[in-house]
């Protein structure tokens, strides 16, 4: 379970450029919830993202996994625990490095061990070709190949994979197809439903895909400001269509707005 409670974090504070990225936020996610995030550019999803994943510092509040308290670890500690991928494919992998490399890279860290290459064993590379082999991209026959020479959408799913090779306890998937074209980005939402109901993975998602966020999950949140304005259960979501959700988009927004007298 992801507990946050009054989570706060304001950037350059005392200056003309201040701004409150999160707002006293609170959040429960429970395990096995798949949730997705709506919200404007600005509302501070991905601030709360880095918050999860340990980029900085909170100015507030306590961040607790599996009712461990986290607040404090740097980054890299977490990474152990909780897998990212970002919009950007490029993000996430070594591009100069071979398959097998990074997957092996993406193994040691999520696994803790602190073996180095020399003791990745063929049990280890063939569970890594089976496992390249259920993206059905033809990457299992490529494992010495520069991650640089794939394509977007082959490298975004090498990324998904290795953010879950070892399950992570929490997954964060910030816009993760917002950057492909339309048929790779199907395929790696397919294959991201797959890996996580395999998994029974904790998954945080943020998109701007008003149908992925009406088909996928079991709760969707809308954020503005920093904080959390709506949230929506499975049931909530049941019966609707996009003209819904936008039309309870917009009122939490106006909602939103008239609270802080805008």
């Amino acid at each position: 379970m992801l507990k946050i409670e009054n989570v706060t974090k304001i950037f350059n504070p005392g200056t003309v450029n201040e701004k409150m990225a999160l707002n006293h936020l609170d959040l429960t996610v429970q395990d096995g919830d798949f949730i997705t995030l709506l919200g404007s550019n600005g509302a501070g999803k991905s601030t709360l993202f880095n918050a999860i994943a340990g980029n900085f510092r909170i100015d507030e509040g306590r961040i607790e996994l599996d009712e461990r308290n986290i607040t404090f670890d740097p980054d890299y500690k977490r990474a152990q625990s909780i897998g990212r991928l970002f919009q950007d494919p490029l993000k996430g992998t070594a591009p100069s490095m071979t398959i097998e490399e990074n997957l092996t890279l993406a193994y040691l860290r999520a696994s803790d061990n602190k073996a180095d290459f020399s003791h990745i064993t063929k049990k280890d590379r063939e569970m890594f070709a089976d496992e390249l082999k259920k993206l059905d991209m033809g990457l299992e026959d490529r494992m010495k190949t520069e991650v640089g020479t794939l394509s977007g959408g082959q490298r975004q799913a090498l990324t998904l994979l290795m953010a879950t090779i070892v399950p992570p306890k929490l997954l964060l998937l910030d816009e993760h197809t917002a950057a492909l074209d339309p048929v790779a980005a199907e395929k790696i939402m397919n294959l991201t439903k797959r890996i996580v109901e395999e998994n029974h993975t904790t998954c945080l998602m943020i998109t701007h895909n008003l149908n992925h966020a009406l088909q996928m999950g079991n709760r969707t949140l809308i954020m503005s400001n920093g904080r959390i304005i709506c949230d929506l259960s499975q049931k909530d979501k049941e019966g609707m269509d996009m003209e819904i959700l936008i039309h309870t988009f917009h009122n939490a927004l106006n909602d939103d707005r008239i609270l802080l007298g805008e």
